[in-house]
């Protein structure tokens, strides 16, 4: 390894565990789980507000137990639809992209002591044989662990470039769904809101249901 790549590393990791000190430092895990705290925590940021969220959003891709379909939700009763989704998108995809290039520069053994080595063999497979489709057909749909994919995606010889328009394009149906709920709860349209968690909710249910079919499925048309 080279010194520039050391330096690299060693400025990522420096910024990762200045996150994950503010993260327990300020217990924004208990944020994540209060819809109501979570707002007030980044609204009092004022005009700094955005970066916060986006900071957020990064967060909860990298520290995985933090849940991510609340802060989606948050971007879009703060910012509206719109923006809602552009912030959500820019903060998922540097988390993603950070996670991605973690996993490149660090190896197996780094990601092994975030994500279970059942996770990670499920997936090895798609990844070295049907990298591009299989990545973005988990990033679009609900119920995939979309960011211990990132870190899976990264052991791959898949390019950065790639990777990134995947992801984000991936990303955007759940972002779009999540940021469109908060607008409609900010503007109490209660009735449209229920209808948008509720589609969401069952594409999830049927995602989890038949995600092991649809694995299968494309193991098999990826066999010569």
């Amino acid at each position: 390894m080279n010194r520039n790549a050391i330096v690299k590393i060693s400025l990522l990791l420096a910024m990762i565990l200045a996150g994950i000190f503010l993260f327990f430092h300020y217990d924004l895990y208990s944020l994540f789980l209060s819809r109501r705290k979570l707002i007030h925590f980044v609204n009092s940021f004022g005009p700094l507000s955005v970066v916060i969220f986006i900071g957020l959003q990064i967060l909860q891709v990298l520290i995985a137990p933090i849940p991510g379909e609340i802060s989606g939700f948050i971007g879009g009763y703060l910012y509206g639809p719109v923006l809602g989704t552009l912030y959500s998108t820019i903060g998922l995809a540097i988390g993603s992209w950070l996670a991605f290039l973690l996993a490149r520069w660090l190896g197996l053994p780094f990601v092994e002591k975030i994500i279970t080595p059942q996770i990670i063999q499920k997936y090895d497979y798609f990844m070295e044989h049907r990298g591009i489709p299989v990545t973005f057909i988990l990033f679009l749909i609900p119920g995939f662990p979309k960011d211990a994919l990132s870190y899976i995606v990264g052991l791959s010889r898949m390019r950065t470039t790639t990777f990134l328009i995947l992801c984000t394009a991936g990303r955007l149906l759940g972002a779009v769904m999540l940021s469109v709920s908060g607008s409609c709860a900010r503007n109490d349209q209660n009735t449209a809101m229920v209808a948008i968690l509720g589609i969401s909710i069952l594409i999830t249910l049927l995602a989890w249901y038949y995600h092991e079919a649809l694995l299968n499925l494309l193991r098999k048309k990826g066999k010569p």
